[in-house]
């Protein structure tokens, strides 16, 4: 069990206190689709006046950081944090988030995911890989982490939020072999909710940087089709919270309209916020004075509603 420093209040210095993190290894034998080229993990601090916010790039070896819930409430999270496939953002969007729901109930797990950028064979596969397993060892440690297997989550910001879409839709492709017992667990999410979702890879709508990042300079047809959530979503797709700020300038709001509208033909479960301001990027932190600050709350409503109120008790 590592020690990290934490800050209850982003605002405020990391040391303030700490908070128990368990750090596991996705693949015990390594990921699969070798890289061609080894990266090294570089993580960079971008924080100013003691407000912590790390950046991860070169990521040879995904892990899962788990916040445990003091009292257990039923349900878990899987957290993929954004970046624009570029880097993942580990603080505003991760362990903030983590630790917010776990205070209050909610076990939490934080994705380290690889980028597909960093010499992967198997290239933009290698996040929807990432993400099925999470929700697969997540649901063999149910027991362990006192939750039920049939309320794991899953939450994404940004690129993020594409990955949850992605693996919110696509969470029976076979991308990788089975490596052991846990991947006979399903890696469907109970339920998603998507933070200002990077959606769309096609035209004017898609986010340049996540769309270069994720499939390269000139990806076919078929790819596109199949890295756009909102042309994925079946009958089968979970139950789905999607939020966005009307005046984010880095992902259009459409890409989030556009899921909303798919979920609903298809008859799924869903629920959509739009705020008025809140830019892009908040997370927790940078939500703080604005109307959109409410959102964590919301979601622990609405899975309060999905599964009963003990779901959502503190």
């Amino acid at each position: 069990m590592l020690m990290v420093a934490w800050s209850a209040d982003p605002t405020t210095s990391v040391a303030e206190e700490h908070l128990p993190q368990a750090v596991r290894k996705l693949w015990s034998d390594g990921p699969p689709g070798p890289q061609s080229e080894q990266t090294t993990l570089s993580i960079v601090e971008r924080g100013r006046g003691g407000v912590r916010d790390r950046a991860a790039t070169g990521i040879g070896e995904p892990t899962l950081t788990i916040f445990e819930a003091a009292r257990p409430n039923g349900s878990a999270l899987l957290i993929i944090p954004g970046g624009s496939y570029q880097r993942v953002v580990m603080d505003k969007e991760g362990y903030e988030t983590a630790r917010w729901f776990a205070e209050r109930g909610t076990t939490a797990f934080v994705l380290l995911y690889r980028l597909p950028r960093e010499s992967w064979q198997d290239g933009a596969r290698v996040v929807l890989q990432d993400a099925q397993r999470s929700m697969r060892i997540i649901r063999s440690e149910a027991e362990r982490y006192r939750f039920d297997q049939a309320r794991v989550g899953v939450v994404g910001f940004s690129a993020g939020g594409h990955a949850a879409a992605i693996l919110s839709t696509r969470f029976a492709d076979p991308v990788y072999r089975p490596a052991d017992a846990i991947d006979a667990q399903s890696a469907r999410p109970d339920f998603a909710v998507l933070m200002y979702p990077v959606i769309s890879m096609d035209g004017e709508l898609a986010h340049a940087a996540s769309k270069a990042n994720l499939l390269g300079a000139n990806p076919d047809t078929a790819e596109i089709e199949a890295q756009s959530p909102h042309r994925q979503v079946t009958a089968s797709t979970p139950p789905t919270f999607v939020l966005h700020a009307a005046d984010d300038r880095s992902v259009d709001i459409a890409n989030s309209l556009l899921l909303y509208e798919a979920l609903r033909e298809a008859g799924v479960a869903t629920e959509l916020h739009i705020f008025p301001a809140g830019g892009h990027g908040f997370g927790i932190r940078g939500a703080a004075g604005l109307p959109v600050a409410v959102w964590p709350d919301l979601v622990r409503e609405w899975m309060r509603y999905l599964f009963g109120k003990e779901t959502a008790s503190h």
